[in-house]
């Protein structure tokens, strides 16, 4: 907890008492450095986020399940895991700050892809390939042909700078 004052973020808790509703918890603090005293509030966050899967079935926001399939895209890939864990946190952000509390696979899953385009192209087609499910060969070569065409500006640009 930072302190409302100085920013600083040891405290202690000087009390702790239920609210008149038992729904929160009050907690008196004090700032370890600047020795100001604040009030902090705890509840029970008992809204689950949720994510819209593409047939219509909802389910539990799980932080897990999107580092798994980060992971296995990256595997054998030169990515920092600490890059991955920002992507995911990008990602719960993402549904967390949304007013309904909920998000789409594919707005969730096209948040991702934007950032392993930009992190590891491999990494990237993996990913991409689980995520929007080739059927075939063609729509493999299809999404590679958007890559390099991407790429080929990307190096006009920085050569015409």
């Amino acid at each position: 907890m930072k302190c409302p004052f100085c920013g600083f973020a040891q405290d202690k808790v000087v009390d702790s008492r239920e609210s008149k509703d038992a729904d929160s918890i009050r907690r008196r603090r004090e700032c370890e450095r600047c020795g100001k005293r604040f009030t902090t509030y705890e509840r029970i966050d008992e809204i689950p986020y949720m994510v819209v899967k593409k047939d219509g079935r909802r389910e539990k926001f799980d932080r897990q399940k999107v580092l798994s399939g980060l992971l296995h895209a990256c595997e054998k890939r030169p990515v920092p895991t600490g890059k991955l864990g920002k992507i995911v946190d990008e990602a719960e952000s993402y549904v967390v700050d949304s007013p309904d509390r909920e998000r789409t696979t594919t707005e969730i899953g096209e948040m991702i892809m934007g950032h392993l385009r930009e992190l590891d192209t491999v990494a990237y087609i993996r990913f991409a390939s689980v995520y929007r499910d080739f059927k075939d060969v063609s729509e493999f070569k299809e999404e590679l042909e958007v890559l390099l065409k991407a790429s080929k500006r990307k190096s006009a640009s920085t050569n015409a700078g």
